[in-house]
Protein backbone atom coordinates (compact mmCIF):
# COMPACT_ATOMS: atom_id res chain seq x y z
CA UNK A 1 0.00 0.00 0.00
CA UNK A 2 1.30 3.37 -1.13
CA UNK A 3 1.90 5.57 1.74
CA UNK A 4 1.90 9.54 0.75
CA UNK A 5 5.20 11.28 1.75
CA UNK A 6 5.13 13.60 4.49
CA UNK A 7 6.86 16.84 3.02
CA UNK A 8 6.96 19.87 5.42
CA UNK A 9 5.48 23.60 3.70
CA UNK A 10 8.72 25.26 5.91
CA UNK A 11 11.05 24.94 2.42
CA UNK A 12 13.80 27.15 4.37
CA UNK A 13 17.16 26.04 3.26
CA UNK A 14 19.27 24.75 6.84
CA UNK A 15 21.37 27.97 7.76
CA UNK A 16 25.17 27.93 7.07
CA UNK A 17 27.86 30.47 7.37
CA UNK A 18 26.92 31.53 3.71
CA UNK A 19 24.30 33.44 2.80
CA UNK A 20 21.54 31.18 2.35
CA UNK A 21 19.08 30.29 -0.03
CA UNK A 22 15.82 31.31 2.14
CA UNK A 23 16.39 35.05 0.56
CA UNK A 24 16.40 34.56 -2.57
CA UNK A 25 13.24 34.67 -4.75
CA UNK A 26 13.40 30.79 -6.32
CA UNK A 27 12.68 29.57 -2.42
CA UNK A 28 9.76 31.62 -2.12
CA UNK A 29 8.00 30.36 -5.40
CA UNK A 30 8.62 27.03 -4.73
CA UNK A 31 6.86 27.52 -1.22
CA UNK A 32 3.97 29.40 -2.29
CA UNK A 33 3.37 26.46 -4.86
CA UNK A 34 3.57 23.43 -1.94
CA UNK A 35 1.42 26.22 -0.33
CA UNK A 36 -1.29 26.44 -2.97
CA UNK A 37 -1.14 22.72 -3.56
CA UNK A 38 -1.88 21.81 0.15
CA UNK A 39 -4.80 24.70 0.62
CA UNK A 40 -6.55 23.15 -2.70
CA UNK A 41 -6.00 19.44 -1.37
CA UNK A 42 -7.33 20.18 1.92
CA UNK A 43 -10.18 22.24 0.78
CA UNK A 44 -11.25 19.73 -1.44
CA UNK A 45 -14.59 18.08 -0.61
CA UNK A 46 -15.20 14.40 0.29
CA UNK A 47 -15.69 12.34 -2.45
CA UNK A 48 -19.12 10.58 -2.64
CA UNK A 49 -19.81 9.91 -6.28
CA UNK A 50 -17.72 9.29 -9.67
CA UNK A 51 -18.02 12.55 -10.28
CA UNK A 52 -16.63 14.13 -7.26
CA UNK A 53 -13.72 11.88 -8.30
CA UNK A 54 -13.56 12.91 -11.47
CA UNK A 55 -12.91 16.40 -10.27
CA UNK A 56 -10.61 15.36 -7.80
CA UNK A 57 -8.66 13.95 -11.08
CA UNK A 58 -8.75 17.03 -12.58
CA UNK A 59 -7.18 19.08 -9.61
CA UNK A 60 -4.41 16.60 -8.94
CA UNK A 61 -3.36 17.01 -12.42
CA UNK A 62 -3.44 20.92 -12.36
CA UNK A 63 -1.44 20.54 -8.95
CA UNK A 64 0.72 18.19 -11.20
CA UNK A 65 1.70 20.81 -13.94
CA UNK A 66 1.50 23.00 -11.35
CA UNK A 67 5.23 21.78 -9.78
CA UNK A 68 6.47 20.81 -13.13
CA UNK A 69 9.74 23.44 -12.81
CA UNK A 70 10.08 22.46 -9.18
CA UNK A 71 13.72 21.13 -9.50
CA UNK A 72 14.78 24.20 -12.32
CA UNK A 73 13.65 26.80 -10.19
CA UNK A 74 15.54 25.01 -7.01
CA UNK A 75 18.53 24.87 -9.15
CA UNK A 76 18.11 28.77 -9.53
CA UNK A 77 18.43 29.08 -6.12
CA UNK A 78 21.35 26.72 -5.36
CA UNK A 79 23.19 28.38 -8.50
CA UNK A 80 22.55 31.92 -6.44
CA UNK A 81 23.72 30.27 -3.59
CA UNK A 82 26.80 29.19 -5.41
CA UNK A 83 27.51 32.58 -6.53
CA UNK A 84 27.08 33.76 -3.08
CA UNK A 85 29.90 31.78 -2.23
CA UNK A 86 31.97 32.97 -4.61
CA UNK A 87 31.93 30.16 -6.49
CA UNK A 88 34.36 27.90 -5.30
CA UNK A 89 34.08 24.17 -5.41
CA UNK A 90 35.70 24.41 -1.69
CA UNK A 91 32.14 23.70 0.37
CA UNK A 92 31.94 25.87 3.22
CA UNK A 93 31.03 24.13 6.99
CA UNK A 94 27.43 23.26 7.30
CA UNK A 95 26.81 22.27 4.14
CA UNK A 96 25.94 18.62 4.23
CA UNK A 97 22.71 20.12 5.68
CA UNK A 98 21.57 21.44 2.38
CA UNK A 99 22.53 18.69 0.71
CA UNK A 100 20.38 16.30 3.42
CA UNK A 101 17.33 18.80 2.92
CA UNK A 102 17.52 18.36 -0.60
CA UNK A 103 17.77 14.46 -1.02
CA UNK A 104 14.44 14.33 1.69
CA UNK A 105 12.74 17.21 -0.24
CA UNK A 106 13.33 15.88 -3.65
CA UNK A 107 12.48 11.80 -3.01
CA UNK A 108 9.17 13.60 -1.19
CA UNK A 109 8.69 15.19 -4.74
CA UNK A 110 9.33 12.03 -6.81
CA UNK A 111 6.88 9.94 -4.05
CA UNK A 112 4.06 12.69 -4.58
CA UNK A 113 4.72 13.10 -8.43
CA UNK A 114 4.34 9.08 -8.48
CA UNK A 115 1.32 8.67 -6.60
CA UNK A 116 -0.56 11.69 -8.52
CA UNK A 117 0.87 10.42 -11.90
CA UNK A 118 -0.66 6.86 -11.06
CA UNK A 119 -3.73 8.17 -10.03
CA UNK A 120 -4.14 10.23 -13.01
CA UNK A 121 -2.83 7.39 -15.41
CA UNK A 122 -5.32 4.84 -14.35
CA UNK A 123 -8.19 6.97 -15.47
CA UNK A 124 -6.45 6.72 -19.44
CA UNK A 125 -9.58 5.83 -21.61
CA UNK A 126 -6.78 3.50 -24.17
CA UNK A 127 -4.07 2.77 -22.35
CA UNK A 128 -1.03 1.15 -23.89
CA UNK A 129 -1.21 -2.86 -24.05
CA UNK A 130 1.03 -3.65 -20.69
CA UNK A 131 0.79 -0.67 -19.00
CA UNK A 132 -0.98 -0.08 -15.47
CA UNK A 133 -0.89 3.41 -14.71
CA UNK A 134 2.64 4.04 -14.87
CA UNK A 135 4.20 0.85 -14.57
CA UNK A 136 4.77 -0.65 -18.02
CA UNK A 137 4.87 -4.34 -17.05
CA UNK A 138 7.13 -5.22 -20.27
CA UNK A 139 9.44 -2.13 -20.59
CA UNK A 140 12.14 -2.64 -22.90
CA UNK A 141 15.42 -1.23 -21.57
CA UNK A 142 16.93 -1.35 -24.86
CA UNK A 143 14.04 0.99 -26.12
CA UNK A 144 14.50 3.56 -23.43
CA UNK A 145 18.06 3.72 -23.88
CA UNK A 146 18.15 4.60 -27.25
CA UNK A 147 15.01 7.04 -26.59
CA UNK A 148 17.02 8.98 -24.08
CA UNK A 149 20.38 8.56 -25.76
CA UNK A 150 19.23 10.43 -28.93
CA UNK A 151 17.30 12.70 -26.72
CA UNK A 152 20.76 13.58 -25.19
CA UNK A 153 22.77 13.80 -28.58
CA UNK A 154 19.90 16.22 -29.41
CA UNK A 155 20.65 18.24 -26.54
CA UNK A 156 24.33 17.71 -27.24
CA UNK A 157 23.72 18.82 -31.44
CA UNK A 158 22.28 21.61 -29.99
CA UNK A 159 25.13 22.75 -28.03
CA UNK A 160 28.30 22.20 -30.00
CA UNK A 161 27.13 21.73 -33.31
CA UNK A 162 27.79 17.74 -33.31
CA UNK A 163 27.60 14.74 -31.18
CA UNK A 164 29.34 11.40 -30.43
CA UNK A 165 28.13 8.43 -31.22
CA UNK A 166 26.02 5.96 -28.92
CA UNK A 167 26.42 2.21 -29.08
CA UNK A 168 23.65 -0.51 -27.60
CA UNK A 169 24.66 -3.81 -26.19
CA UNK A 170 22.03 -6.16 -25.19
CA UNK A 171 19.24 -7.95 -25.06
CA UNK A 172 16.26 -6.58 -27.30
CA UNK A 173 13.58 -9.14 -26.78
CA UNK A 174 14.21 -8.53 -22.83
CA UNK A 175 11.41 -6.32 -20.92
CA UNK A 176 10.62 -6.15 -17.23
CA UNK A 177 8.27 -3.79 -15.47
CA UNK A 178 9.44 -0.25 -14.64
CA UNK A 179 8.28 3.17 -14.78
CA UNK A 180 9.21 3.89 -18.19
CA UNK A 181 10.18 8.18 -17.41
CA UNK A 182 11.85 7.36 -14.40
CA UNK A 183 14.47 5.45 -16.72
CA UNK A 184 14.37 8.05 -19.62
CA UNK A 185 15.14 10.85 -17.00
CA UNK A 186 18.07 8.79 -15.74
CA UNK A 187 19.39 7.52 -18.39
CA UNK A 188 19.17 10.76 -20.39
CA UNK A 189 20.93 12.46 -17.37
CA UNK A 190 23.84 9.92 -17.40
CA UNK A 191 23.81 10.52 -21.33
CA UNK A 192 24.26 13.94 -21.02
CA UNK A 193 27.24 14.24 -18.98
CA UNK A 194 29.08 10.93 -20.87
CA UNK A 195 28.07 12.92 -23.93
CA UNK A 196 29.46 16.33 -23.38
CA UNK A 197 32.62 14.81 -21.61
CA UNK A 198 33.64 13.03 -24.86
CA UNK A 199 32.66 16.33 -27.27
CA UNK A 200 34.80 18.74 -25.23
CA UNK A 201 37.53 16.31 -25.17
CA UNK A 202 37.56 15.84 -28.75
CA UNK A 203 36.20 18.88 -30.64
CA UNK A 204 39.46 20.12 -30.87
CA UNK A 205 41.17 17.00 -31.90
CA UNK A 206 42.42 15.46 -35.34
CA UNK A 207 41.06 12.42 -33.45
CA UNK A 208 37.46 10.55 -34.10
CA UNK A 209 35.57 10.94 -30.82
CA UNK A 210 35.05 7.56 -29.85
CA UNK A 211 31.10 6.01 -29.15
CA UNK A 212 29.59 6.31 -25.75
CA UNK A 213 29.08 2.71 -25.31
CA UNK A 214 25.04 1.39 -23.46
CA UNK A 215 25.12 -2.12 -21.70
CA UNK A 216 21.81 -3.65 -20.60
CA UNK A 217 22.55 -6.53 -18.45
CA UNK A 218 19.44 -8.69 -17.23
CA UNK A 219 20.67 -10.30 -13.62
CA UNK A 220 18.70 -12.41 -11.07
CA UNK A 221 18.30 -9.50 -8.71
CA UNK A 222 18.89 -6.52 -10.37
CA UNK A 223 18.63 -5.06 -13.97
CA UNK A 224 21.71 -2.87 -14.50
CA UNK A 225 22.73 -0.31 -17.08
CA UNK A 226 26.57 0.53 -17.44
CA UNK A 227 26.91 3.71 -19.54
CA UNK A 228 30.39 3.96 -20.21
CA UNK A 229 32.85 6.88 -21.86
CA UNK A 230 35.98 7.46 -22.73
CA UNK A 231 35.80 11.60 -21.83
CA UNK A 232 38.50 12.00 -19.74
CA UNK A 233 36.76 11.11 -16.28
CA UNK A 234 36.55 12.77 -13.36
CA UNK A 235 39.79 13.76 -11.17
CA UNK A 236 39.53 11.67 -7.72
CA UNK A 237 38.98 14.89 -5.33
CA UNK A 238 35.88 15.66 -7.63
CA UNK A 239 34.08 11.41 -6.81
CA UNK A 240 32.77 12.36 -3.37
CA UNK A 241 31.25 15.24 -4.28
CA UNK A 242 29.50 14.30 -7.90
CA UNK A 243 26.16 13.37 -5.93
CA UNK A 244 25.78 16.48 -4.33
CA UNK A 245 23.73 19.67 -5.52
CA UNK A 246 26.66 22.35 -5.38
CA UNK A 247 29.18 20.78 -7.74
CA UNK A 248 29.19 20.31 -11.19
CA UNK A 249 31.91 19.22 -13.57
CA UNK A 250 31.04 21.72 -16.07
CA UNK A 251 33.11 25.08 -15.30
CA UNK A 252 30.94 27.75 -16.75
CA UNK A 253 27.12 26.94 -16.82
CA UNK A 254 24.88 28.78 -18.44
CA UNK A 255 22.47 30.66 -16.30
CA UNK A 256 19.11 29.37 -15.45
CA UNK A 257 16.31 32.55 -15.28
CA UNK A 258 12.87 31.85 -14.06
CA UNK A 259 11.38 31.01 -17.83
CA UNK A 260 14.73 28.68 -18.71
CA UNK A 261 13.56 24.92 -17.85
CA UNK A 262 17.08 24.15 -17.12
CA UNK A 263 17.34 21.66 -20.58
CA UNK A 264 21.34 21.99 -21.42
CA UNK A 265 24.12 19.30 -21.31
CA UNK A 266 25.10 20.16 -17.81
CA UNK A 267 26.50 22.67 -14.81
CA UNK A 268 23.89 23.04 -12.56
CA UNK A 269 25.03 19.84 -10.61
CA UNK A 270 21.17 18.22 -9.86
CA UNK A 271 21.30 15.51 -12.41
CA UNK A 272 23.70 13.17 -11.26
CA UNK A 273 22.04 13.19 -7.52
CA UNK A 274 18.58 13.37 -8.63
CA UNK A 275 19.02 10.06 -10.79
CA UNK A 276 20.35 8.08 -8.07
CA UNK A 277 17.19 9.27 -6.43
CA UNK A 278 15.07 8.19 -8.87
CA UNK A 279 16.96 4.42 -8.59
CA UNK A 280 16.90 4.12 -4.90
CA UNK A 281 12.92 5.16 -4.89
CA UNK A 282 12.08 1.50 -6.06
CA UNK A 283 14.95 -0.47 -4.74
CA UNK A 284 17.98 0.74 -6.93
CA UNK A 285 21.19 2.56 -6.70
CA UNK A 286 23.54 4.51 -8.64
CA UNK A 287 27.17 4.19 -8.94
CA UNK A 288 30.00 6.22 -10.56
CA UNK A 289 33.47 4.76 -10.78
CA UNK A 290 36.20 6.87 -12.80
CA UNK A 291 39.82 6.62 -14.03
CA UNK A 292 40.82 10.28 -14.65
CA UNK A 293 42.91 10.77 -17.82
CA UNK A 294 40.67 8.08 -19.38
CA UNK A 295 36.78 7.90 -18.74
CA UNK A 296 34.23 7.26 -16.56
CA UNK A 297 31.53 4.77 -16.04
CA UNK A 298 28.38 4.89 -14.72
CA UNK A 299 26.13 1.75 -13.65
CA UNK A 300 22.41 2.51 -12.97
CA UNK A 301 20.87 -0.94 -10.36
CA UNK A 302 17.08 -1.13 -11.22
CA UNK A 303 15.43 -3.29 -8.51
CA UNK A 304 12.74 -5.37 -10.18
CA UNK A 305 9.62 -4.26 -8.86
CA UNK A 306 7.64 -6.07 -6.44
CA UNK A 307 9.49 -6.98 -3.60
CA UNK A 308 10.39 -3.02 -2.85
CA UNK A 309 9.64 -1.07 -0.36
CA UNK A 310 9.01 3.05 -0.64
CA UNK A 311 12.00 4.84 1.07
CA UNK A 312 9.95 7.60 3.23
CA UNK A 313 12.30 10.43 3.74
Amino acid sequence: MWILPTLSLDLRIPQTQAPSVQEVAPEAKVRDWYVDSFRDIRSFPEVRSPKDELAFTEMIKMIRVRHTNVVPTIALGVQQLKKDLGGSKAFPPGIDAIHQFLDRFYMSRIGIRMLIGQHVALHDPDPEPGVIGLINTKMSPMTVARIASEDARAICMREYGSAPDVDIYGDPDFTFPYVTPHLHLMIFELMKNSLRAVQERYMNSDKHAPPVRIIVADGAEDVTIKISDEGGGIPRSGLSRIFTYLYSTAENPPDLDEHNEGVTMAGYGYGIPISRLYARYFGGDLQIISMEGYGTDAYLHLSRLGDSEEPLP
